[in-house]
């Protein structure tokens, strides 16, 4: 190994020091800290940047400190974390906030909080970790285990999707934390709310966003045999008047289901509604009532059977996103690899 490459443990709290030669360079603060919001919603541009000195390349340090002190949320705790004294990580907080011209933390009697400024800050130095985490890994050869968090994000709809690639992506990366938030919430992958994304509906046309096919899911109305055993099959929509229906207070985007449903199924014929998924879906698996279940769930868990004819407009294409600053890090390309290999067993 040249002399001028420090080796280092791909930690979350010992990457920063990797690569001496590298975080004085302060590559990714010029990178990413003329995109960081402050108060009224202005950016920073390169020049004021420059005349606030946030550009100057010995800040690194503090930067970091102030990375550590979000995440651990005292002073003391990220002083441990660091190997400095409380005054040295006080003295860092206070040079950033001065080179900035604003306050990045509240200080409060149990710790500090994070300001709209200093939430941007963070979301620059996680990623500026994740980038020199995964350099330090290329450097070495790849010799390194993963380590650290990855973050996934899909609609609790369709998690099941995410299983078996997490459980294969654990198995071959044991030291690697999955979170997965599976919600209606769509995370900002340009904030490093997620390092991965599963979306429905229309393709995400986001500029900095990589967006690829992932699957294309089809719906269908289907009663379970719980159901038919109490209530019998409806032998078509003009049938439905002697049955009960499960169905979600909303479709969201989706106009065709949504249309289908006003017209045909009243308010007094729906026996049970909830805003979540899995809910919808084992009552209707318990033969509470009849309901939209996704084609290929109904398939794997059995006893289901179809109401309507297959409905092409009822369908949605599924699509894998990433962030173009983090696609190509080892993490995020082993996740993604595990994804694709278990859609292609499918």
């Amino acid at each position: 190994m040249p002399p001028h490459t420090v080796a280092c443990r791909r930690t979350a709290t010992s990457t920063f020091w990797c690569f001496g030669h590298f975080y004085n360079s302060y590559f990714w603060l010029l990178l990413y800290l003329p995109c960081i919001t402050v108060r009224h919603n202005e950016r920073i541009s390169a020049d004021s940047a420059r005349k606030k000195g946030i550009d100057n390349m010995d800040k690194w340090a503090e930067l970091r400190t102030a990375y550590q002190v979000a995440k651990l949320g005292t002073v003391s705790a990220a002083a441990t974390a660091l190997g400095f004294h409380r005054a040295t990580v006080n003295r860092h907080i206070d040079v950033l906030e001065e080179e900035m011209g604003a306050r990045i933390f509240i200080r409060h009697a149990r710790g500090y909080t994070l300001t709209e400024l200093g939430e941007d800050v963070l979301r620059v130095a996680r990623k500026a970790e994740e980038l020199i985490d995964d350099l330090a890994g290329r450097v070495q050869g790849g010799k390194s285990a993963l380590e650290g968090e990855i973050k996934l994000t899909i609609l609790a709809g369709f998690a099941e999707l995410l299983m078996k690639p997490i459980s294969d992506f654990r198995a071959e990366n044991p030291n690697c934390i999955v979170s997965l938030d599976a919600s209606e919430n769509l995370a900002k992958l340009e904030y490093g709310e997620a390092h991965i994304a599963l979306r429905a509906g229309p393709k995400p046309d986001h500029p900095d966003y990589v967006v690829s096919n992932f699957a294309q899911i089809s719906f269908n109305l289907y009663a379970h045999d719980s159901y038919i055993q109490k209530f019998g099959m409806p032998k078509d929509a003009s049938d439905f008047g002697g049955h009960q229906f499960v169905l979600p207070p909303s479709f969201g985007g989706h106009l065709s289901i949504r249309q289908w449903v006003k017209n045909i199924v009243r308010p007094d014929m729906i026996a049970l509604s909830s805003q979540h998924v899995d809910v919808n879906f084992k009552a209707v698996f318990s033969g509470v009532g009849i309901g939209i279940i996704e084609d290929h769930k109904a398939k794997r868990y059995g006893g289901f059977h179809r109401v309507l004819p297959t409905n092409e407009e009822w369908s949605a294409p599924i699509w894998l996103v990433t962030h173009v600053d983090l696609h190509r890090t080892e993490k995020v390309q082993a996740m993604l690899r595990c994804i694709k290999r278990a859609r292609q067993k499918e």
